[in-house]
C-alpha cells in the first residue's frame, strides 16, 4: 500500500457550481472526483448521467473514478469513458457477466472496479480479482448520500485487503459510505487505499479545503 489517497463525491457537492466545486476539490489536494451515478433501479435515487460527466471534464485533470449504480451497466460503460471517466466501476450485484463488462472498460481505456455491497460476501470477488484495477466496498448501503457508516463492514474490508495481498493482485482497495474525519483511521487501518467522502467534503460547516484537510489530519496524512 502508498500513500492513501482522498476521492470527493460530487453527491453532496452544490450542483449550482459543480465547475467550481470540483477545481475546489482539485486545488485542495484530491487524489480523484468520484462521481455516483444511480438510475432509480438498481438503487432507489436517481442521479446523473455521462453529460454531468462531461461537463465536469474540463475542470479538472484529476481521474474521474465513476461508480455505477445501475443495472446493465455494459449499455453505459462506452457512454461514461467517452465522456471523460478515466475509472469506472459495476456493482457485483448488477452484472450476470462480471468478466465480461470489465473486460468492456479495460478495451475501452479506462481502469476498471468492481463495487460489493454491505451484505455482499468478499467471496464472490473470488473469480474476478485478479483483472481488477479496484474494488470498492460500500460501507453504507447505495442509494443516498450522508448516511451512517456500518461499522460490521470492517471485517469484510480487511478480507478484501487480504485477498489483494495473498494474490499478489493490483486493484486498489476503495472505501465509500458515511466516512468522516472520526473514523477514516480505522478504514485505513483496514486496508483502504481510497477514501471516498461525500458529505464530509461538501458541506455547509467549511471550505473543501478545509475538509479535505481535516480528512488528511485522520488518517495522519
Amino acid at each position: 500500500m502508498g500513500s492513501v489517497k482522498l476521492a470527493p463525491s460530487i453527491l453532496s457537492a452544490d450542483f449550482a457550481r459543480l465547475g467550481e466545486q470540483v477545481r475546489e476539490a482539485s486545488e485542495a489536494g484530491a487524489d480523484y472526483i468520484h462521481v455516483d451515478v444511480m438510475d432509480g433501479r438498481f438503487v432507489p435515487n436517481l442521479t446523473i448521467g455521462p453529460l454531468v460527466v462531461a461537463a465536469i471534464r474540463p475542470h479538472t485533470s484529476l481521474p474521474l473514478d465513476v461508480h455505477l449504480m445501475v443495472v446493465e451497466p455494459e449499455h453505459l460503460i462506452r457512454d461514461f469513458v467517452s465522456a471523460g471517466a478515466d475509472k469506472v466501476t459495476v456493482h457485483q450485484e448488477a452484472v450476470p457477466e462480471l468478466r465480461r463488462a470489465v473486460h468492456l472498460i479495460k478495451e475501452l481505456g479506462a481502469t476498471a472496479g468492481v463495487a460489493i455491497s454491505p451484505d455482499t460476501p468478499a467471496s464472490t470477488l473470488d473469480e474476478v480479482i485478479a483483472d481488477l484495477d479496484l474494488v470498492l466496498v460500500m460501507t453504507v448501503n447505495p442509494g443516498y448520500g450522508g448516511q451512517p457508516f456500518i461499522s460490521s463492514v470492517l471485517p469484510k474490508v480487511r478480507r478484501v485487503r487480504e485477498m489483494i495481498e495473498a494474490g499478489g493482485f493490483t486493484a486498489e482497495l476503495e472505501v465509500d459510505g458515511g466516512i468522516k474525519k472520526d473514523n477514516v483511521a480505522t478504514l485505513v487501518e483496514a486496508g483502504a487505499d481510497v477514501i471516498v467522502a461525500g458529505s464530509a467534503v461538501f458541506n455547509d460547516r467549511s471550505s473543501v479545503a478545509v475538509a479535505l484537510g481535516e480528512l488528511r489530519k485522520g488518517i495522519g496524512a
